[in-house]
């Protein structure tokens, strides 16, 4: 079994925000499989499938975003998931929009949805998709990067995002079929170097 679970806070109050983006991503996945969301037994809803010969189930926690971890432990006990097969998917204001980064473990880097996933299952060693939200708008004051992350996306990166979750839901897919260390060889790039130097190809 494999779980991806996509990190946001439930209510249309939140749709669009940068804080969504994991939302966004789970969504995403559940289209391309054809399956549609319900309510589980704890506080998340879920959508489960076979692909590829392997069972997934795709969550989205509703228990908001600083208490994730709850509904992550849940899961992870209702459906049986050993750890190294949990992929949660977070945004992360550290990395440019478009960028993904992938990793097998490690710290929550400042981020109290994966700081609470790590307090409740009493270990960090689960993979993460973190998807980049940050910009140049992006404030350096602490207490102002909190407004940032439930801000809607600009109209000028709508485009920039669209392709990030569709990348996203790919690497998803990928980390099904082939494994974490060969995902994080294709997903773990620069998507968007040619845009930060235009100059590259001379």
């Amino acid at each position: 079994m494999v779980a991806i679970i996509g990190l946001g806070n439930p209510g249309s109050l939140y749709d669009g925000t940068r804080h969504n983006v994991g939302f966004d991503v789970a969504e995403k996945l559940a289209q391309e499989l054809t399956i549609a969301f319900k309510p589980g037994r704890g506080e998340y809803l879920y959508a489960k499938c076979s692909f590829k010969n392997q069972e997934i189930v795709i969550a989205k926690p509703l228990t908001y975003m600083n208490e994730s971890g709850v509904a992550v432990a849940d899961i992870q006990e209702r459906f049986d998931v050993p750890l190294e097969q949990l992929l949660v998917v977070c945004d992360d204001f550290q990395l440019l929009l478009g960028q993904l980064r992938l990793r097998a473990g490690g710290s929550d880097g400042g981020h109290n949805g994966l700081y609470s996933i790590i307090y409740q299952l009493q270990s960090d060693e689960f993979p993460r998709l973190r998807c980049g939200i940050g910009s140049t708008s992006l404030p350096k004051d602490k207490l102002l990067k909190a407004d940032f992350v439930l801000d809607q996306f600009a109209p000028d990166e709508t485009k920039a995002v669209r392709e990030m979750i569709e990348r996203s839901k790919d690497a998803c897919l990928s980390f099904v079929i082939n494994g974490l260390a060969q995902t994080i060889n294709i997903f773990n790039k620069k998507e968007m170097s040619k845009k930060i130097n235009p100059k590259s190809e001379i």
